[in-house]
């Protein structure tokens, strides 16, 4: 089955795993297209709930053999979480003979329809998709956009629906995901070493990024970092290989429109400026990490702009600015939960040691506050591989709890690094002001005996220790 041809009006498509980020983000696309949509989760509440109930998306709290037959879809798709021996709804589509296909592959071929452009590096995806969006948004450019988490501005959805002209996203890395779509532009934030349960080093994920570079049209755009060694050194192997791609650096450190020449930072602000563009943009959020975001995001639309109007005016540059000044990042990204008794409690994703020291440094010039951690490792790969760094990246906190590794179904644990590892590493440093706690919410009694007003209490990772930030934020509540 061509799978375009599913996605015309009236088609019935079933979604297995429908409250994933962006499950229910391709869901809605569709829906608002008129294909008829259904699908499946567990029980548990997710905010994608209130989505799929706000766009009377119907969808069951079970996996069940009968949902498949009761439904008569025309064709599955599955999140990546689930697979065809575990899941029985997978197993009955499939006994039936009906089109099966993994949510990033029906992503990509959705997108197939647009002037696409992916964002895509081992930081930083999610808030320059955000950020993109943002100003696309303020442009007036008919854009749809895909986020890999929820965004206040987009109204606590991770979508936006402008148009359908062009459609931006992250695109990921692991297992090559993003060898699924056809990107007539790329923005390349970052290449280090990450998901060693797939990529076992970092020339084997720089050849994973090579390859996705490799789809980009003659005369395409590759938007990368000049930060970032790993960028730059992708760039430089595309660009011998295909000399008709435009190059457009953007940081710090980068020559032409896009390079960051001032840059200010004051409690509660950042400001900064780029040669390409004659207004100062003002940032509500913390770190010079989220500037050079900005820098790539601003370099997207200015592409887009370009290729839709010719130009940007006056007007479209002032709507610009003010839309980046009040956006306020997006769902565990830095995310203020709230401030109680004095503290501020706050909940980010980062689970890289360079997400993490960035991270850090940038929230403690940022807000001024003395900084109070509880970081929660992922996956057993990752923390031996980069076990010397993330020792490194936690010492930017001053006071830091540590707990068990948060383990991943895609790997098993074979006897080595545990969390209990990392805290005996981070000790030798910072002695008593590192806490351990293998249970997260263990840790609520360490903590009302340490937080204070004035502190900044915040919960790293991409495990399930938000939780202990929920529960401190209510009890000081």
């Amino acid at each position: 089955m061509d799978i375009l041809k599913g996605f015309a009006p009236g088609s019935k498509v079933y979604f297995i795993g429908i409250k994933g980020t962006g499950m229910c983000a391709l869901a809605e696309f569709l829906h608002n297209r008129g294909v008829k949509v259904t699908g499946s989760d567990c029980a548990d509440v997710f905010y994608t709930d209130a989505i799929l109930n706000e766009l009377n998306i119907p969808f069951f709290e079970s996996f069940d053999a009968k949902n498949i037959i009761n439904e008569k879809p025309n064709f599955v798709i599955h999140s990546d979480a689930y697979s065809f021996d575990k899941n029985p709804e997978m197993a009955e589509a499939q006994k039936q003979g009906l089109p099966i296909f993994q949510y990033s592959k029906a992503l990509g071929t959705y997108t197939h329809d647009f002037d696409f452009s992916g964002i895509t590096g081992s930081h930083g995806k999610t808030t320059t998709t955000a950020m993109a969006g943002t100003m696309i948004r303020a442009a007036g450019l008919p854009a749809q956009v895909l986020v890999g988490s929820a965004v206040s501005s987009f109204g606590n959805r991770s979508t936006l629906n402008l148009g359908d002209k062009y459609f931006i996203a992250e695109t990921d890395e692991y297992r090559r995901h993003f060898l699924h779509f056809e990107p007539q532009r790329i923005i390349l934030s970052s290449i280090e070493e990450d998901h060693q349960d797939y990529f076992p080093d970092y020339d084997s994920i720089l050849k994973a990024y090579i390859e996705y570079l490799e789809k980009l049209p003659d005369s395409g755009q590759l938007i990368f970092c000049a930060d970032d060694l790993g960028a730059c050194e992708a760039a430089n192997i595309i660009s011998e290989q295909n000399k008709s791609l435009k190059l457009i650096p953007y940081g710090f450190t980068a020559q032409g429109d896009w390079g960051i020449t001032t840059y200010n930072c004051g409690i509660g602000f950042q400001k900064f400026k780029v040669r390409g563009f004659s207004e100062e943009i003002e940032l509500s959020i913390p770190g010079k990490h989220s500037c050079v975001n900005a820098a790539a995001a601003l370099a997207l639309t200015n592409e887009l702009v370009l290729k839709e109007f010719g130009s940007f005016t006056q007007d479209m540059k002032k709507n610009v600015c003010k839309a980046i000044k009040d956006f306020r990042g997006s769902k565990r990204r830095s995310e203020v939960l709230g401030e109680a008794a004095g503290i501020l409690f706050m909940d980010d994703y980062g689970h890289h040691p360079t997400e993490v020291k960035t991270t850090l440094q940038g929230i403690k010039e940022f807000y001024g506050r003395r900084l109070v951690l509880s970081f929660m490792s992922h996956t057993y790969t990752r923390t031996a591989a980069l076990f010397d760094e993330f020792a490194s990246s936690l010492e930017y906190a001053d006071i830091l709890v540590l707990h068990k590794i948060y383990g991943s179904a895609r790997e098993v644990y074979n006897g080595g690094i545990t969390g209990r590892s990392l805290y005996e590493k981070v000790k030798t440093k910072m002695g008593e002001a590192v806490f351990y706690s293998e249970e997260v919410l263990d840790a609520v009694d360490i903590l009302k005996d340490i937080l204070k007003p004035g502190d900044l209490f915040i919960t790293m990772g991409a495990g399930d220790n938000f939780k202990l930030g929920q529960k401190l934020f209510e009890m000081y509540t």
